[in-house]
């Protein structure tokens, strides 16, 4: 496994995350040794994903700063919808584009990376629920479990969180 030791990844959350997709990842990131902080709307207060599992914002989206991470993650469920609207979110996630560092998103996660306008030219995959709005972002759709573009790593649902994980340690392992 990657030792992560020192390093810091954010996550963004709101109510309706998809409990697997942050707590699969955050774990694995913990795992490795590395510092994981959940940015949501308000910091304190506790969060639900879709399936009732609970989750704190360890800090306001509007306090965390792009240069206190290594990388973003980008979890799905319904939460990515609520999320992408937040001009903090997209300028955060631009900064981390910005500094070619690592963006990883699931599922839904893809919608912040489209409202954050990176996706062109970039090989993704995601839920094929918002296949279109990849595509019509400038992404290329591809139906796979993982997929490792530069310093993005996508991945499709649930299910391919292994696979997930997988790519997220080998797209740090080159940057």
């Amino acid at each position: 496994m990657l030792e992560l030791t020192g390093k810091s990844f954010l996550f963004f959350i709101d109510d309706i995350y998809e409990d697997l997709e942050v707590w699969y990842p955050k774990l694995r990131l913990e795992e490795a040794g590395a510092k994981v902080v959940c940015a949501a709307p308000e910091a304190g207060k506790v969060y639900t994903g879709k399936h009732g599992y609970p989750c704190p914002g360890d800090a306001a989206i509007a306090s965390v700063r792009e240069t206190d991470f290594a990388g973003v993650i980008l979890p799905g469920g319904f939460s990515p919808d609520k999320l992408r609207r937040f001009d903090e979110v997209k300028s955060l996630i631009r900064a981390f584009m910005g500094n070619g560092k690592l963006i990883a998103h699931i599922c839904h996660g893809g919608w912040m990376a489209v409202s954050a306008g990176i996706c062109k030219g970039y090989k993704m995959t995601s839920t094929p629920g918002i296949k279109d709005d990849l595509e019509n972002a400038g992404a290329i759709w591809v139906d796979e479990p993982c997929v490792i573009d530069r310093n993005m790593v996508s991945s499709r649902r649930p299910g391919d969180l292994p696979a997930f994980m997988r790519g997220i340690f080998a797209c740090l392992k080159t940057l």
